[in-house]
């Protein structure tokens, strides 16, 4: 059985003004070790099915009508808030797009990665603090024992984000998600986090959720795509196979969106 199986999920979103389909019968997978990248336009319900995955998009108004979220063979959307807690951060980390959004502006960075294990791992404040030095420098983090002790706020964008992934990866998480990790960053930072990603999967045997619409970053750094729109799975396979080959018209109108040197 697959780390993830995402079965027929639908995700709604009951508003006062009427219900918001975001996500109708998506079904995919993705095994340990695997990159699995979820590519699509922007509203083609990619972060929602995402968050559906430590259900994190706010109940309510977010409802699931039907499908499963297994993990390990238990569904998530079964859970009560006691055993999503054990999981979140666990056995599933998260990695935001924006992590000034994510990261507390009040703690410090090392504080921060430290609270993780002391969390999910039970790991007296000693324990926590050796390991926080360590967690940066694997994230690829320079001079890391002065950027433990800064606070967000003086760390760059590209350093905030590899903070964010320090303190994911952290607790050895089996599953990283990963929500447009580097939208927000420059080209030359992209590819470097982009290649941290790569590296703690293979080396930790992390499976890794990424959702982007950058189709560039997917042929870079992904085993399998899915293709979604509209709240649907329109297509997916082997990178390779997807891109050189496309089944749907609506892949090959992605393909041909992406910007080219040598296209006017």
């Amino acid at each position: 059985m697959s780390l993830l199986q995402i079965q027929d999920l639908s995700v709604e979103f009951r508003l006062g003004t009427g219900t918001v389909h975001a996500v109708r019968g998506v079904d995919l997978h993705v095994d340990a070790g695997e990159i699995l990248a979820v590519v699509g336009e922007s509203g083609s319900g990619k972060s929602a099915t995402a968050l559906s995955v430590l259900r994190l998009n706010p109940e309510p108004p977010c409802a699931y009508p039907s499908g499963s979220v297994l993990l390990d063979g238990r569904d998530v959307l079964t859970m009560d808030e006691r055993a999503l807690r054990t999981i979140r951060g666990a056995d599933v980390a998260m990695v935001f797009q924006d992590p000034m959004t994510s990261l507390d502006p009040l703690q410090r960075i090392g504080n921060q990665v430290a609270e993780v294990l002391r969390h999910h791992r039970g790991a007296s404040r000693a324990e926590a603090r050796a390991a926080v030095v360590p967690a940066l420098r694997e994230a690829g983090i320079p001079d890391p024992e002065r950027r433990a002790d800064q606070y967000p706020h003086e760390l760059s964008g590209g350093l905030r984000q590899r903070a964010m992934i320090a303190m994911a990866l952290v607790g050895r998480p089996r599953l990283l998600i990963a929500d447009e990790p580097t939208t927000a960053l420059d080209v030359t930072v992209q590819a470097q986090i982009l290649d941290l990603l790569v590296e703690l999967s293979e080396r930790h045997g992390t499976a890794v959720v990424l959702i982007t619409h950058d189709l560039g970053v997917v042929a870079e750094v992904a085993d399998r795509v899915v293709v979604m729109r509209e709240g649907r799975v329109v297509e997916s396979g082997g990178v390779l196979d997807v891109f050189d080959a496309p089944a749907q018209e609506y892949t090959r109108e992605l393909l041909r969106a992406t910007p080219r040197l040598e296209t006017r």
